[in-house]
């Protein structure tokens, strides 16, 4: 049967291939100077076993026809399109988290996007050998790119949402049970707190703040008048949010702010310089905890924190404006509930 004009057509490929037959369409035409005959351009749209599957593929293309630069963009061009929108509006350890489960693509990034269907996404999971959280990491990537992908024509179905990673929980090598420090951690840290590494420590056990929020605290955010202090970079929308300074910890903010240091960050090296997360924990954290007997990581400080709000029994919508629970707050929590600095510094108080 003849297809209609402007279709597009099916075509059986030379050679031993597992997919001979090619759906394609016409993309454009040029003039043979020599013969003065006009040669026609095709793009492929899909490969097939067979030609009916072919012409199914030409069916469900003329159904939802995509434009024909879309269908020549790959994996690796779809995720350079994407990085540059996303990435100036994404934080330095999110971009490196992208950046490193890109690299495991490495087998897909030169396949058409749109050719790409479920059991390629699914090979990539279970041949990257790679353990739970970095593989949670290579799903959000996939499902970013296809939410582009959708949004800009290039696909009209979302493979990603059926990848399954479940089967490897398990495959965790670093996977640390976080708990809240004891009272009797908290007693020893309170014996050195002339200590810099302890001060630290305890600031982020009275705050709740995440650690990239303390280390990258400036002093200019810092109001030591009013007790508290502006987080203004944060990994999530309620991490915007101003913390309370507790009457404990207060001494602490206020002898490193009034330092002799030239450095713009409240938190900073005997040098001024800037603390990254991996400088202070193995220089400032990890050997503190570990001289006093210790077992936590700097995420436990703010499990602590947490913690201690609850049993003294302060109430939940206060303890998440504290911390700056991610999604955690109601629609009418974010909206209509609005707390004055001082019933936080008092909240923090009572631990």
């Amino acid at each position: 049967m003849r297809l209609p004009n402007g279709y597009g057509g099916v075509v059986k490929l030379s050679g031993n291939r597992r997919k001979p037959y090619a759906a394609r369409i016409t993309v454009g035409w040029h003039v043979d100077d020599a013969t003065g005959r006009r040669i026609q351009h095709y793009q492929i749209i899909g490969y097939a076993c067979s030609r009916a599957e072919a012409l199914q593929l030409l069916a469900q293309y003329n159904d939802c026809p995509i434009d024909g630069t879309a269908l020549k963009l790959s994996f690796g061009d779809v995720y350079q399109r994407w990085s540059e929108e996303k990435f100036p509006t994404t934080s330095a350890s999110n971009i490196k988290g992208y950046r490193a489960a890109y690299a495991v693509c490495d087998d897909i990034k030169d396949i058409p996007f749109r050719n790409l269907r479920l059991d390629d996404l699914q090979r990539t999971i279970d041949r990257s050998g790679k353990n739970y959280p970095t593989l949670k990491k290579i799903r959000v990537l996939f499902n970013q790119l296809y939410q582009y992908a959708l949004k800009h024509e290039i696909v009209h179905k979302d493979y990603s949402e059926f990848i399954n990673i479940n089967k490897y929980k398990d495959r965790n090598p670093n996977k640390f049970d976080r708990s809240r420090l004891t009272r009797e951690d908290l007693d020893r840290l309170w014996e050195h707190q002339d200590e810099r590494g302890c001060q630290t420590i305890l600031m982020l056990v009275y705050s709740g703040v995440r650690v990239s929020e303390l280390l990258d605290l400036k002093k200019e955010n810092v109001h030591l008048a009013q007790q508290y202090f502006d987080v203004v970079n944060s990994k999530t929308e309620n991490g915007i949010r101003k913390v309370p300074i507790a009457d404990r910890v207060l001494p602490f903010y206020i002898g490193w702010y009034n330092d002799c240091s030239h450095s713009e960050y409240l938190i900073h090296t005997l040098d001024s310089e800037h603390y990254t997360y991996n400088l202070y924990y193995t220089t400032l954290f990890k050997p503190m905890v570990n001289r006093l007997g210790i077992d936590c990581t700097p995420h436990c400080c703010r499990h602590t924190c947490i913690s201690m709000l609850a049993e003294v029994h302060v109430d939940q919508t206060t303890i998440k404006k504290i911390v700056g629970h991610s999604g955690a707050m109601t629609l009418t929590e974010r909206v209509y509930t609005h707390f004055d600095i001082n019933e936080l510094i008092r909240a923090i108080n009572q631990i």
